[in-house]
């Protein structure tokens, strides 16, 4: 039976629906239902042309949720859980990571592996039903499952989609201990999961800057204990607020969120001396920056670590963090919007233009 899937022929192109075979499979490989797939950040900028390697036309999703239809020489997860049709499942959007390259084995960083592929990214929608807006979605063997644990359901996943994990990666990659000051630069998906693992790993004071106002609306009860206003309070008063909450020191830790390349230079002004800043939200180029590095990284001793993408670990971990404190992180609330695949062009318009905190197509 055919596959229906929203396409993205060429960057700046009105998207297209086609229709495709369904996939004939191998050992090893897995048929979903799709239930929802994100729209994120970056999938406005694929449409933009914003992102190097980008085999057109894609089928977008590379975070997505579905029901297991069928199974090839498959029948459990990535971590051991039996696996039967009908589960909910995700996947680890990340394949084909050789395994013997040196930033596999020496590194330990398959994330950067030259020969890594993404689903809704750097497959071509001529290759087969390889991204979530799709219908179905075909996952190669080798594809890392995992199971939603109880109580989840597809929209608690979904609402966090890829940056509840990119969120968890950047919380863990900035070290941040007990009792520090969090500043996080952002209140887009990215942004509130950051906030709310940081609340969780025990910050004394998480605080959020961005806007709008219903976003940082969802940080506060994500975790946040306070909010800064990038439309109504100027630079100057949010340097102010953080030095008058800190003793005039600075944040013990920023994790920059945003995507915004306007975000570094204050980012810098308000982290303390010695503290640690990660830049999470540049995973694809929105320009240069001018920068003094003495004033900025130098003289302030400053720790700064990027965080370009997530491994499965995150994955793995921050659903269960999710699972485990389901009534804290209600990321189901950050769904703003439900499209079907002829409306994928609007949910990504949407999300460009901030109407929505979280688009999600629902292919079926």
């Amino acid at each position: 039976m055919p596959i229906q899937a929203a396409v993205m022929t060429e960057p700046g192109a009105p998207l297209e629906v086609w229709s495709l075979d369904d996939p004939a499979l191998e050992t090893g490989s897995v048929l979903l239902e799709t239930i929802s797939s994100e729209v994120c950040g970056t999938d406005v900028h694929l449409h933009h042309g914003r992102l190097a390697g980008v085999p057109y036309p894609i089928i977008p999703g590379h975070v997505s949720v579905g029901r297991v239809l069928d199974a090839v020489g498959v029948d459990a997860d990535a971590t051991g859980a039996t696996l039967s049709p009908g589960d909910t499942v995700t996947f680890y959007d990340v394949h084909e990571v050789c395994g013997a390259c040196w930033h596999c084995l020496v590194a330990r960083q398959p994330n950067r592996c030259p020969n890594r592929r993404v689903y809704g990214i750097t497959y071509s929608a001529l290759d087969g039903p390889l991204g979530g807006w799709a219908e179905r979605i075909y996952l190669k063997p080798g594809v890392r499952l995992l199971k939603l644990p109880e109580p989840l359901s597809a929209d608690d996943v979904i609402g966090g989609g890829c940056g509840l994990f990119t969120g968890f990666a950047a919380v863990e990659r900035s070290g941040l201990q007990m009792a520090d000051t969090v500043l996080v630069q952002g209140a887009g998906p990215v942004g509130l999961a950051t906030a709310a693992f940081a609340a969780l790993r025990g910050a004394a004071l998480t605080i959020v800057i961005g806007a709008p106002d219903d976003r940082l609306a969802l940080a506060r009860r994500l975790g946040a204990d306070l909010t800064l206003s990038l439309e109504d309070q100027p630079p100057e008063e949010r340097l102010q607020a953080i030095l008058d909450l800190t003793g005039g020191r600075g944040a013990d830790t920023v994790i920059e969120a945003s995507g915004n390349p306007a975000a570094i230079p204050e980012g810098f002004e308000l982290l303390r001396d010695g503290g640690t800043y990660v830049i999470a939200g540049h995973y694809t180029d929105a320009g240069p920056i001018e920068l003094n590095p003495h004033l900025a990284i130098n003289r302030k001793h400053a720790q700064v670590r990027g965080q370009w993408g997530t491994e499965f670990h995150h994955m793995f971990r921050a659903i269960r963090m999710l699972a485990k404190h389901h009534d804290r992180l209600d990321f189901a609330q950050i769904i703003g919007g439900r499209y079907g695949l002829d409306q994928a062009e609007q949910a990504l318009d949407d999300v460009a233009s901030l109407r929505v905190p979280k688009a999600i197509i629902s292919p079926n």
